[in-house]
């Protein structure tokens, strides 16, 4: 095999309800111009057209079912999903991928060559936002708190490790928090736990904007916004007693935790 295409890359792709996205989701896959990969799809019992369409493609990719009990959480039952698609991937490197998005064409080459400089265990990329008559590329961003957590790319931008990814799930794959979803626990725990955490200033992923999205639920500054941004530094204050690292409460943790007492 060319030295170029060494490194096995293992594509996790979850879904649910998006059989209108899955073509340009897996296509986008396929057409890489990195080939060393595999794709691994698993649908969480979807009641749209989904099976019908990944099934057009199961000579091309791997099709895994759930053994797991689906709890209407959407952050558990994500987990649980791409737990089930990591037992059957053979790849040194795992990216993650909800079926409603779709990487740029050059995202894994790109990605591999980072892990090869950086010697990273977890590369993210930042998305460009896919909404239904434009797009929009974004930047890096800061929080306007000095939080525990900056910016964290969502779960499709995020490329780990393998043995990393191994570890990382036995942490999060807990059933606490149920509006913290894989991304936010990834974040966390490469920033604080496993080290090695990037972030690249390149735009390689389309990222979805629709109202049928979860994030929309959630919008700045909403009520629900407030709750989960609470949850959050639970969510950090759990990790942080975990592993015996010193939790200091700050503004936001304290003006957080006021809102949602008047909430």
């Amino acid at each position: 095999m060319n030295s170029k295409f060494n490194i096995k890359v293992s594509v996790l792709v979850v879904n649910y309800n998006n059989s209108k996205y899955i073509n340009k989701c897996i296509n986008s896959l396929l057409n890489q111009d990195y080939r060393n990969i595999e794709i691994i799809f698993l649908d969480d019992n979807s009641f749209d057209n989904s099976n019908n369409v990944n099934k057009k493609f199961k000579k091309k990719i791997k099709i895994t079912k759930k053994s797991y009990q689906k709890q209407n959480k959407g952050a558990f039952d994500q987990i649980k999903s791409f737990k089930e698609c990591f037992k059957i991937s053979t790849g040194k490197l795992i990216f993650l991928l909800d079926s409603d998005d779709y990487f740029h064409k050059k995202k894994v080459s790109k990605i591999v060559n980072e892990f090869k400089e950086k010697k990273g265990n977890v590369i993210c990329d930042i998305p460009i936002l896919k909404y239904p008559k434009y797009e929009k590329k974004i930047k890096k961003k800061k929080s306007f708190f000095n939080n525990y957590w900056s910016y964290l790319p969502p779960t499709s931008c995020i490329a780990i490790n393998r043995k990393v990814f191994k570890k990382l799930l036995v942490v999060a794959d807990k059933n606490h928090f149920s509006n913290i979803w894989l991304d936010f626990r990834i974040g966390i725990l490469s920033k604080y736990i496993f080290k090695k955490y990037y972030i690249l200033n390149d735009n390689l992923t389309y990222y979805r904007q629709t109202k049928s999205r979860v994030s929309y639920n959630f919008k700045h500054l909403s009520k629900n916004w407030w709750i989960r941004r609470y949850e959050a530094h639970s969510y950090v204050t759990f990790i942080f007693d975990k592993y015996k690292i010193k939790y200091k409460k700050n503004f936001d943790y304290f003006l957080t935790k006021f809102i949602n007492y008047l909430l």
